[in-house]
């Protein structure tokens, strides 16, 4: 299976000199296969949205010391820092700074007066970790996210569109094996919501 990362991403640079002065440029905009919507093209650059989005299945293996290789084309957006967590169906995510820090606060807007909102919160804060890659590409993944996600030796990453997931194999070809035999059914859900094929 080929795999693709599709992001666009704007770095910008801005000057001030004086009280009215101001100066925004353009150092970097890569994007595949993407267009500016028409919306954001009246829109400054530096108001436009950084749209990042995951996308692939990679096969990897996690050493004895719990050190796994980021795909360099998940690496590109992750950048050298990032966040990982426990994530739902018995995997973790794995989320760039900008993404985490969008979720965290979701999180802290919600009401801790209901019994669901806490344990929801704990359960994707109380397991996070920063990581950072090494001149190899590789993170360390805590143990016990290595243990909460079944994580021995392979792996499978998959882009999930905001965020990454990591797998063990045998969690994710049981998964696959679930979802597909439902798949029709949950399409045809979708489709309901106004999302068709």
């Amino acid at each position: 299976m080929q795999n693709h990362l599709i992001y666009t991403k704007i770095n910008i640079k801005v000057a001030e000199s004086g009280s009215k002065w101001l100066k925004v440029e353009d150092l970097f905009r890569e994007t595949a296969r993407m267009e500016i919507p028409p919306e954001e093209k009246s829109l400054p650059a530096a108001c436009r949205a950084v749209i990042v989005m995951f996308m692939g299945e990679y096969n990897h293996t996690i050493d004895a010391k719990g050190r796994l290789i980021i795909p360099a084309r998940f690496r590109e957006s992750l950048g050298e820092e990032f966040v990982i967590t426990k994530g739902l169906d018995g995997c973790l995510f794995a989320y760039d700074n900008q993404e985490w820090n969008a979720f965290e606060e979701k999180l802290k807007a919600l009401p801790l007066s209901r019994k669901d909102n806490r344990q929801f919160v704990r359960f994707f804060l109380a397991g996070a970790a920063p990581v950072e890659t090494d001149k190899q590409g590789r993170i360390l993944i805590p143990a016990n996210l290595r243990d909460f996600a079944g994580l021995v030796k392979d792996v499978v990453m998959v882009g999930v569109a905001s965020r990454i997931e990591i797998w063990s194999r045998e969690k994710w070809e049981a998964m696959q094996e679930e979802e597909e035999e439902s798949m029709e059914d949950i399409a045809e859900r979708m489709s309901e919501l106004g999302l068709g094929i």
